[in-house]
């Protein structure tokens, strides 16, 4: 899809560029880059293609927000970045939670992710119930991402491989693990992990195994379990679409 990015004022990306030295140092210290993913991942991944509603805009700021039952957890993030965000009022919460997201990446040694600004923050969060269920399979998957965000089966696997990153936390999620022996490098592991079986200490959620299963999800498993650089490219391409989804749409 082409994209109209909105041109900044030079105020406005001198603020990205700093706020991003300042990310890149305080979640380094703080090890928290799987926490910086998820807020960012969740904050994008409610919109709808055929309602325009939902995404990245912000929203996530709201109490309501948080307090969805997919989101258990996201508080801390955003008490968090609150005071860095605080440095920066020119900042619209939209941009600084993605910006947040692709600094996670990079630090771990995951690829480069663009960064374009200029998302408005919305006043109101979407209704709970969007985000994909990990109890489910490959047909949810698909309606998730494909149906209601409007993403390809490729992107679904190259984000999946995001699980590199953290673990589940029981009184969040209700699963408990990582899902790789190194949880704060970004790799391709999670593929490699996938197509090994599963081992004692670590996870595979239903919606991981589906996609070693589903014989369309399986090819880009085998793909980026084999060619990490081949991840990277695709795992970059498919974070932009989800962090700008409904923004700058031509």
């Amino acid at each position: 899809m082409t994209k109209n990015y909105p041109k900044v004022s030079e105020e406005y990306q001198k603020a990205v560029d700093k706020a991003k030295k300042k990310l890149r140092g305080f979640i380094a210290e703080k090890g928290c880059a799987p926490l910086m993913l998820r807020i960012a991942w969740h904050s994008a991944g409610t919109y709808d293609v055929k309602t325009k509603t939902g995404g990245p805009f912000g929203t996530m700021r709201h109490a309501a927000e948080q307090g969805h039952a997919a989101n258990n957890g996201l508080d801390i993030a955003v008490r968090l970045l609150e005071p860095i965000k605080q440095q920066f009022p020119i900042l619209a919460y939209a941009d600084f939670y993605q910006l947040a997201g692709v600094v996670a990446i990079e630090i771990t040694g995951g690829p480069e992710v663009p960064f374009h600004p200029g998302r408005e923050d919305k006043p109101e969060p979407p209704p709970e119930g969007r985000l994909p269920d990990a109890t489910k399979g490959s047909d949810h998957l698909r309606d998730v991402f494909g149906k209601t965000m409007g993403l390809s089966d490729q992107d679904i696997v190259a984000l999946s491989g995001a699980h590199t990153l953290g673990r589940c936390h029981k009184e969040r999620s209700g699963f408990e693990g990582p899902w790789t022996s190194n949880p704060l490098i970004f790799d391709n592991s999670y593929f490699k992990e996938l197509l090994s079986g599963e081992k004692e200490g670590l996870l595979q959620l239903p919606s991981d195994k589906a996609l070693v299963v589903d014989p369309v999800f399986r090819k880009y498993v085998e793909k980026y379990a084999a060619d990490e650089e081949a991840f990277f490219a695709d795992y970059a391409e498919a974070h932009v679409r989800l962090s700008e989804l409904g923004f700058a749409e031509a």
